[in-house]
């Protein structure tokens, strides 16, 4: 069963700034009040005209740069977003096209601001599976879109923005190891857009009701999200086998610095061991992941075979998290299985896999 690794990163963000100042010109809030409530302090917004599928191009540009990978090699691509284009078709489809991936398949998934977690699952069954070797995994968003400008509950919460990585496929152990998925219907309603889709279509009452506006029950939101990160973040840890402990770096869905400070404290570790950006980007929900990553990576905070865990939670309600082996942009490099490098590649293979059965019964007796 093939492994797969995480060989490409890319993000990409619009220029335009919007601060919380700026936002107190608009609604009754000031930038005190929003940093001590959120820790965010700005956020950027898409220029007219640029959707979703612009800034998911933009990111998975960068990502097929960094694993050295053209877009004709692709297999799949993955969106993950709240915000598409349309309804139908995919913003998946309209990236693979504008990104010339004439033999991938493409398809959205919606799974809110839990959506790169499902996603990046999904990448990785793909490749296990045999079916496909080189797959693109992106979280694009817009949520400025749908934002009631003068509702300050939820305008000084989003921003936009977007992530992609590129997965692919490899003999040698490492890379996506584990996942924990979860959904919980009936919170449904404490955040969601209620207009626009088969139960409430658009209408003149719909809009006028100001449906198509995200709407968030904030403090049942707070009480969900600090519970289930750390939840996910242990069961998914305890899956691989690994401790909590010999995390290198969790990388959180970044909606508010309260919530990520809360799962630190319930995980007993450092506010160090997460990486977090939600001051200067707000939640960019689906998106918010991979940006972080991204910049994980340029800060040196990522390094190969570090552990790391990507945890999110959001509407549906939904919830996860991921493990993984970060591999860098080193594996698997196109000669992976040829020359010098084949007889060290089965070696190191042969070492990760007795060490992952030592480390599963030792986690077994611990348990």
């Amino acid at each position: 069963m093939p492994y797969a690794h995480i060989t490409g990163w890319g993000m990409y963000v619009p220029k335009k700034v919007l601060t919380n100042d700026d936002l107190s010109k608009m609604v009754d809030t000031n930038d005190k009040w929003i940093r001590e409530r959120t820790g965010i302090r700005e956020r950027h917004i898409a220029a007219p005209g640029h959707s979703s599928s612009y800034l998911g191009v933009k990111a998975s540009t960068e990502a097929l740069k960094v694993a050295n990978l053209a877009p004709s090699e692709l297999d799949m691509i993955i969106c993950a977003t709240s915000t598409p284009d349309y309804l139908f078709p995919s913003t998946a489809s309209i990236i693979q096209d504008k990104l010339g991936a004439s033999k991938a398949g493409a398809f959205d998934l919606l799974a809110a601001c839990t959506g790169f977690v499902y996603a990046l699952n999904m990448g990785a069954q793909l490749i296990r599976s045999g079916s496909v070797k080189n797959v693109l995994v992106v979280g694009a968003e817009t949520y400025s879109r749908y934002i009631n400008w003068s509702d300050r509950s939820t305008c000084i919460l989003f921003g936009d923005g977007a992530g992609a990585f590129v997965l692919r496929a490899s003999d040698i152990p490492g890379g996506v190891m584990q996942s924990v998925l979860h959904s919980d219907g009936s919170g449904a309603n404490m955040l969601s857009i209620p207009g626009g889709g088969s139960a409430h279509p658009t209408s003149e009452l719909t809009v006028h009701a100001a449906m198509h506006y995200v709407q968030m029950n904030g403090s049942e939101v707070f009480r969900f999200a600090t519970r289930v990160m750390a939840q996910s973040t242990i069961e998914v840890t305890k899956a691989s086998g690994w401790k909590v402990e010999d995390l290198s770096l969790i990388i959180p869905h970044q909606a508010n610095y309260r919530i990520i400070d809360s799962a630190a404290r319930s995980l007993k570790l450092p506010i160090e061991k997460f990486m977090i950006n939600v001051d200067r980007y707000g939640n960019t929900s689906a998106a918010s992941i991979p940006i972080a990553t991204v910049e994980a990576v340029q800060a040196g905070r990522l390094k190969p075979h570090d552990k790391v865990v990507f945890v999110g939670f959001g509407g549906g309600l939904t919830w996860g998290a991921l493990s993984a082996e970060w591999s860098g942009a080193l594996l698997p490099a196109d000669n992976l299985r040829s020359g010098w490098y084949e007889p060290l590649a089965r070696v190191r293979s042969i070492f990760l896999r007795v060490r992952r059965v030592v480390e599963g019964i030792f986690a077994d007796r611990r348990s």
